[in-house]
């Protein structure tokens, strides 16, 4: 029996949606309705004036399934634009944490060092502890994050990954 399994890859797949109630919940419904897994999600106002969002989603899957993904936001009444950005040339991806480390001593020391390499900024310090603020791909924060492990990593949030394309072009209304 010959069975091919295509491997998963995956994908940061942009969304521009009217910024209004419950869209949000419509694309999340979309995932959860059908087995799709959302490793990573952001949202923000991205034109006031026009009233817009832009909703930037990581999953993973096999090619079928991410055309399946992208073929069912599309259909969603309040999508304007879905792009794959992983598929569609280069884009920008970047991440954001804050990641606490309690410790005294060379622990101390010892984180200080590691931020200054991984060009993390303390935004909060007191006698037993500081909260890094750390930006850049998501396995720049992974390894910073394991790197804090030993040190005494206390606690760690995620805003997950915002990207864009590259170049002059842009997401537009319909």
């Amino acid at each position: 029996m010959n069975t091919h399994i295509q491997p998963e890859n995956s994908h940061i797949i942009a969304v521009l949606v009217d910024n209004e109630p419950g869209v949000l919940a419509r694309v999340i419904g979309l995932f959860s309705g059908r087995g799709y897994n959302i490793e990573s999600l952001t949202v923000a106002e991205t034109d006031a004036v026009n009233g817009l969002s832009r909703i930037t989603i990581v999953t993973t899957g096999t090619p079928m399934v991410v055309e399946q993904i992208k073929s069912q936001l599309r259909r969603l009444v309040p999508v304007h634009e879905v792009s794959d950005l992983t598929l569609e040339g280069d884009s920008v991806e970047r991440e954001l944490a804050l990641v606490k480390v309690v410790g005294i001593g060379e622990t101390r020391v010892e984180s200080l060092r590691i931020a200054d390499i991984f060009r993390a900024n303390v935004v909060d310090s007191t006698n037993e502890s500081f909260v890094f603020q750390i930006v850049g791909k998501s396995s720049k924060v992974d390894a910073f994050v394991k790197l804090m492990q030993p040190l005494g990593l206390n606690d760690v949030s995620r805003t997950g990954i915002a990207a864009i394309a590259r170049g002059t072009g842009r997401m537009k209304k319909k």
